[in-house]
């Protein structure tokens, strides 16, 4: 029987990946988690949206190239399952709510949390995204016959009635607090997240073997930042709390680690410069264990998308530079996938001493999503290490 899940950190050789699909996907109807507002492209606050075939066939083409580029490396490309209920808007519900429609399928990042020869799936905050772990079913119900160490594992599913979200939170956001409000309350952890139940996204995290980064960030609560520590720590890994001061870009809400923050290889973490690591023992740890710490340059391509996952609060779309930049994979410790179209960055990696493959993306970013955040790695060759044996 094939081993076919193993994977400790971010950089080892790269020998399986999942990669999503845009099929089906919506601009989801308002819940208490999020409110999409795609005004400047005919999508206000209050309102859903499918993204129309040709969208999506031309996400879908991007993708395929990619495939194929891993494909030809020897990496080992599995598809998420795309139910077919997306396609016709179905609703759905459990006994404490009902929801318009789903999300999609096209960021398996954000709900599975692949940890050695396991995978978690998330207990995530949006009602939009509760039934997304039926797109890595089929996987894992093949997997879990052929790979006689996969541990297949799920924290507890969040109830996800109104209790568990502030009240008027967006609203409050939007109308009602300045900067200075909000900037208290990001470098505060306090979003929108009640500590009703543990909840987390996967996309949270940032492995490194022993150690585990994860962004205090609004889908991330406290007692679910408390639940993953518990649980991880019976695997012999240490999960470290970390708060990105994104009040510069300016963001006030930020969601996932994989927009900011990387572990390129042993010794090297890039941040971005907008997005300053704001707790001190992170940079206290990073000091002890000689870790050097680069700061990005800045995005250079300038997006223009009225109708994106993406989109601004405010409903403006995308009209410029765009921090998802940094949101790259990588194939080894000196391979890295990343846009094509932010040439400065990929100009100061191959500086660095890295290989860097350009890959065009942009189609699929309007799905919530870049190269990081669409894919998943199944399997890296490599054991669980401790890089950072000075605690």
């Amino acid at each position: 029987m094939a081993k076919i899940v193993n994977c400790w950190n971010e950089w080892d050789p790269l020998k399986r990946i999942v990669v999503g699909r845009p099929d089906g996907s919506c601009i989801a109807a308002p819940e208490p988690a999020w409110m999409y507002n795609c005004a400047a492209g005919g999508v206000g606050l209050g309102y859903s949206y499918h993204y129309p075939q040709e969208d999506i066939d031309a996400a879908t083409e991007q993708q395929d190239v990619f495939i194929k580029m891993l494909e030809k490396r020897g990496i080992i490309v599995d598809r998420v399952f795309a139910h077919p209920a997306l396609d016709d808007d179905r609703g759905y519900a459990t006994p404490d709510w009902t929801q318009v429609n789903a999300q999609g399928v096209n960021n398996p990042r954000d709900m599975f949390l692949p940890v050695g020869n396991e995978i978690m799936e998330a207990p995530g905050s949006r009602r939009a995204r509760f039934f997304e772990y039926m797109s890595m079913r089929p996987l894992f119900e093949q997997w879990i016959k052929e790979d006689p160490d996969f541990l297949w594992t799920a924290a507890p599913k969040p109830r996800m009635t109104n209790e568990s979200y502030v009240p008027n939170y967006f609203w409050d956001y939007e109308y009602v607090w300045d900067d200075e409000t909000k900037r208290k309350k990001l470098l505060n952890w306090d979003f929108h997240l009640t500590e009703k139940e543990p909840m987390w996204d996967a996309a949270d995290a940032c492995r490194a073997g022993k150690d585990f980064f994860w962004l205090c960030s609004s889908v991330t609560n406290r007692i679910g930042m408390e639940w993953v520590t518990r649980y991880l720590k019976t695997r012999g890994i240490r999960v470290h709390p970390v708060v990105l001061d994104t009040s510069h870009v300016p963001y006030y809400h930020p969601w996932h680690i994989d927009c900011g923050f990387l572990l390129l290889r042993p010794g090297l973490c890039m941040i971005s410069n907008k997005k300053p690591i704001y707790s001190p023992e992170i940079m206290k740890l990073f000091k002890k264990n000689d870790w050097e710490i680069i700061e990005t340059v800045n995005p250079v391509y300038h997006w223009k998308d009225k109708i994106t996952m993406s989109s601004t609060p405010q409903g403006r779309g995308m009209d410029g530079p765009n921090w998802i930049a940094p949101n790259i994979l990588s194939l080894d410790p000196n391979t890295v996938c990343m846009s094509d179209k932010e040439t400065d960055f990929m100009a100061q990696l191959d500086k660095m001493g890295f290989e860097v493959v350009p890959v065009a993306y942009e189609k699929v970013y309007r799905f919530g999503g870049m190269i990081h955040c669409s894919t998943l790695d199944i399997y890296r060759e490599g054991n669980l290490e401790d890089y950072f044996p000075n605690q």
